[in-house]
């Protein structure tokens, strides 16, 4: 009996930069196998071995375009190594957002989570935190460069965040057409935002409760009675802002790795290095 087939497309990160989207432009469609969630494979679940990550595409049917998506894959130090050995002419995408924002919205997801509190200084300023993922995720230019030393440059896709969010449609079209997939005539998949930080939610003692109360309700979600009575508690969710003074240090912090970046790819990424308001 043949193996399951490994992966013919990894969209590798950033977190927080839309990464869950293109995914869902992708998963959604019937000549795309890409399971969920994100198996961490290179990263964190090494461990687990081949055969376990091979399984995950098992059900991958005859023509299909085998694809995953790990958003911690980029920051990860031995990713690209380990994806280089065991698929090596694997296709590559990165989405990056302007770092600032990118860090700002990995606390506020986390925040949301109830998995940090209400200090956002204390996450985000370089000479306090001890989370390292916020500020360190988002340099880029190092990330990049650690790919390409394993990687052609033709086989990394680069999307910016800003792309997607003045033409979700024209990347999304891109992207077909680099993996030989005709055009999504679904407008409204393509517009759809996932992952939104927007979204009321139920108050965190309920959403910290076990998973097998949680799992009894799950039955009733998505009938009337039951959503009805969830709109009347959820609230929407209220972030605390970040400072002028730690934006600034951010700015700074990324300041260089922006400029090799840019050198690296041949692009413009000059307005990253303007201050703008940081969005969830």
């Amino acid at each position: 009996m043949d193996s399951p087939p490994l992966p013919q497309l990894i969209v590798i990160g950033a977190a927080k930069a839309a990464t869950t989207w293109i995914a869902h432009q992708l998963r959604t469609r019937p000549d795309v196998c890409m399971p969920g969630p994100e198996p961490h494979y290179f990263s964190r679940e090494f461990d687990r071995g081949e055969a376990w990550y091979r399984s995950l595409f098992a059900d991958a049917r005859p023509g299909q375009l085998v694809a995953e998506k790990s958003a911690d894959y980029l920051a990860h130090p031995k990713a690209p190594a380990r994806i280089a050995a065991l698929v090596p002419t694997v296709q590559l995408i990165a989405q990056l957002r302007n770092p600032v924002e990118r860090a700002y919205s990995d606390y506020c997801m986390l925040f949301r989570r109830g998995q940090v509190d209400g200090d956002v200084d204390r996450y985000l300023d370089g000479r306090r935190t001890t989370e390292r993922r916020f500020l360190e995720d988002g340099l880029y230019g190092r990330h990049i460069r650690r790919f390409l030393d394993h990687f052609p440059q033709a086989q990394l896709k680069v999307i910016l965040h800003d792309e997607i969010k003045r033409d979700p449609a024209a990347v999304a079209a891109d992207v077909l057409h680099m993996l030989g997939l005709p055009p999504r005539v679904d407008g409204e998949a393509i517009e759809r935002r996932v992952n939104d930080g927007a979204s009321a939610l139920v108050p965190l003692a309920l959403r910290r409760l076990p998973a097998p109360v949680k799992r009894l309700a799950d039955p009733l979600r998505g009938k009337p009675l039951f959503e009805r009575a969830r709109r009347l508690i959820a609230r929407p969710v209220r972030y605390p802002p970040l400072s002028d003074d730690t934006r600034k240090r951010l700015a700074d912090f990324y300041s260089e790795d922006i400029d090799q970046l840019a050198r690296t790819l041949g692009r413009d990424l000059g307005a990253w290095t303007k201050p703008a308001l940081a969005v969830q």
